[in-house]
């Protein structure tokens, strides 16, 4: 079954609504206006501990990072290590980024400086003895090896029993919280304490998930991560076994975003997913949004939009909860409004509480746990049929194997796979390429694909993949590591630029003079905003380097800054880019720009390393004002490629406009004009 081998690697998301609620969202619906007016997300003001609180953070923050150094010497296993780690980082962070945003803020940097000595101490054995403790909150952390290698924070709460029967086997919620303005990795930390009641019937996990961005980008990476992280270690443990077959999904607030866009764009993750509020769109959610976007950005809006995705609640139970007088209630109408004409079975439950606005209190949150246990009563198996609704081949997964391309991306793109006494029969719309997985059912002597047969002749019986492509219009099975060799679009390397942070990258910035002062000036102030940024909203060190220190890093995404000149990795891979750019000369779409005034920005599958991307002068694409405001303004805003001219401001050193934009076609050249 595909959940079971998903969470093998477990490339997915969850979140628990037993959390204390966040903030009450402040916006109001205007009467006659589908938007919905911006709540202020801008941190409180700082309340700085005093002399007394300062000065035993910063000696016990120098006792923590002694106690480390000597684990280190000690050798001691990473994944312990880390463990002890996180509470140096987080006790770090709140200092050197003044996150003192509640009254409280000085003692949970203490709190988390005692756990991790306490922690340090418990360690020397090289034993993470810590992890087994049913009954309580325990503290763990896992290495986001799959992004930037920093270290992140995850909480665990085994039930009481957890472990007492070797043969139970437990659900499994994952986590993910609602946005807080206060909230921090100390935070985090010090209010995960105690213990858990004495009937819980499942284990819990919540992910920090880097703060709040709504587990976009790397917080969605990292979210998977630490999911992999907890399974991995329980097995090494020995404990009790997780069901992968329980594994549910839910949230409230941006953790309801979360859910809704996580359990629609994976529900072969999930035997169920709870969305509370939360937005599904961004069109109707950001206020003040232009009628029009431009095209590539209005494109890329079908990334991240759950409502586009609303089809594939097919897959996948919802309990969905919404306030009656909550604005974010909009949330779950949109799913509901986008079903109406949808006319297969669906386990859809949206609960509506009468009066209430953003708050989800325990009788509600008991009413849908009832409304779970009537979906997760039964053995979730393979399903014989599935019908899956994609955009993008970041988005893959479709039960029965993946979809590997498209004819068109950001357009609606289908496929519904069935067993039947005859066989496997398959119907697509905007489909290139697939690879069946092979699971309970051997492949059938032929495959019906949009009304073709497609023999299987020749297969090797115990092949476990099966590899068919559409040219012409005319299906038929190939070899994929050949098929792959040929540059087009692809499984999770189709772009646009903010594609390129969901997995391992480095950045190299420039090593010399390069063609223009004014150009080198843009590079370096790009490349220290986009550490700053990283820093502080993805709560990570931005993986930077030259360009004679890439050496084994070859396999990551290279993010290059600088131009030919300046760096020489973009002199090595230019050649095969689809821009011509010289000292005289820029070219791009048929278009010369002077290189002394403008930048080429762009992501490109890597001639070097073609199942990596190459990235030319940009981070993220949205700014640091985005990441201030609703999570919803985290969307791609050049697309594949942009020329753009530095206009950099004493606030701004890194400002630009954009002179032009797009996105590439399906074999990532400029489309014809």
């Amino acid at each position: 079954m595909r959940l079971v081998l998903a969470i093998g690697l477990f490339a997915s998301i969850a979140v628990t609504v037993e959390m204390s609620q966040p903030d009450t969202v402040a916006a109001q619906e205007k009467k006659g206006d589908k938007k919905v007016a911006q709540p202020n997300f801008d941190p409180p003001k700082a309340t700085k501990p005093d002399e007394v609180a300062l000065k035993q953070i910063t000696e016990k923050t120098e006792q923590l990072r002694k106690a480390i150094v000597a684990l280190k010497e000690k050798k001691i296993p990473l994944h312990v290590l880390i463990e002890v780690e996180i509470y140096l980082k987080a006790a770090e962070n709140i200092v050197r980024f003044e996150e003192w945003y509640h009254a409280n803020s000085g003692k949970w940097a203490l709190t988390t400086l005692d756990q991790g000595l306490a922690r340090a101490k418990q360690a020397e054995d090289g034993k993470a003895v810590w992890r087994d403790a049913p009954g309580k909150w325990v503290l763990r952390a896992y290495l986001a090896e799959n992004v930037d290698e920093s270290i992140q924070p995850y909480a665990v709460l085994l039930p009481p029993d957890y472990g007492k029967d070797p043969q139970k086997k437990w659900r499994v919620d994952i986590v993910l919280h609602g946005r807080d303005a206060s909230l921090t990795e100390a935070k985090f930390i010090a209010t995960h304490g105690g213990a858990s009641p004495k009937d819980l019937d499942r284990v819990i996990v919540e992910v920090y998930g880097r703060g709040n961005n709504a587990y976009r980008w790397a917080g969605e990476s990292d979210v998977m991560s630490a999911v992999r992280a907890f399974f991995r270690f329980e097995e090494k443990l020995g404990n009790s076994p997780l069901d992968p077959s329980r594994v549910v999904l839910r949230g409230f607030s941006m953790g309801g975003a979360g859910a809704w866009h996580m359990g629609l764009h994976h529900p072969f993750m999930f035997a169920a997913i709870g969305p509370g509020a939360g937005f599904t769109t961004t069109r109707g959610y950001i206020a003040n949004l232009p009628k029009q976007l431009p095209d590539y950005q209005e494109k890329c809006l079908h990334i991240y939009d759950a409502v586009d995705y609303a089809e594939n609640a097919f897959n996948v139970p919802i309990v969905a909860y919404s306030g009656e007088k909550d604005p974010q209630k909009k949330a779950a109408d949109n799913i509901e409004s986008a079903l109406k004409a949808f006319k297969e079975p669906l386990k859809f439950t949206h609960l509506v509480a009468p009066g209430l606005e953003h708050q989800m209190p325990k009788e509600w949150q008991d009413k849908a746990e009832a409304e779970f246990k009537k979906y997760l009563s039964t053995d979730r198996k393979s399903p014989d049929r599935v019908r899956f609704v994609t955009y993008t081949t970041r988005y893959h997964d479709f039960g029965h194997g993946d979809i590997e391309a498209l004819d068109r991306h950001y357009e609606r793109a289908v496929i519904d796979s069935r067993w039947t006494k005859d066989g496997l029969r398959i119907e697509t719309t905007n489909v290139a390429a697939i690879r069946l997985l092979r699971e309970e059912y051997p492949f059938p002597a032929e495959i019906a694909i949009d009304g073709q047969k497609v023999p299987t002749k020749g297969v090797q019986p115990k092949a476990v993949s099966l590899f068919l492509t559409k040219t012409g219009g005319q299906w038929s099975i190939t070899d994929r590591d050949k098929w792959q060799d040929d540059l087009r679009k692809r499984k999770e390397l189709q772009g646009p630029i903010d594609d390129a942070f969901l997995s391992r990258f480095v950045v190299v910035k420039p090593g010399a003079t390069g063609f223009a002062p004014g150009m080198d000036k843009h590079a370096t102030a790009s490349v220290n905003q986009f550490v700053s940024i990283w820093d502080r909203y993805f709560r990570g060190a931005l993986p930077v380097c030259d360009a004679e220190g890439v050496g084994g890093r070859a396999p990551d995404n290279l993010v290059l800054f600088g131009d030919p000149q300046s760096n020489p990795l973009i002199a090595k891979v230019l050649p095969k880019l689809p821009i011509t750019w010289t000292e005289e000369k820029l070219g791009v779409n048929g278009v010369e720009y002077d290189p002394k005034t403008h930048v080429p920005v762009l992501i490109y599958p890597n001639p070097q390393e073609p199942t990596r991307y190459v990235v030319i002068n940009s981070g993220h694409t949205f700014k640091e004002a985005d990441l201030k405001g609703t999570n919803a303004l985290l969307y791609p805003r050049l697309g594949d490629w942009a020329v753009i001219k530095p206009a950099p401001t004493e606030k701004d050193p890194a400002a630009y406009e954009v002179v032009a934009a797009g996105l590439f076609d399906e074999n990532w050249q400029f489309p014809k004009k």
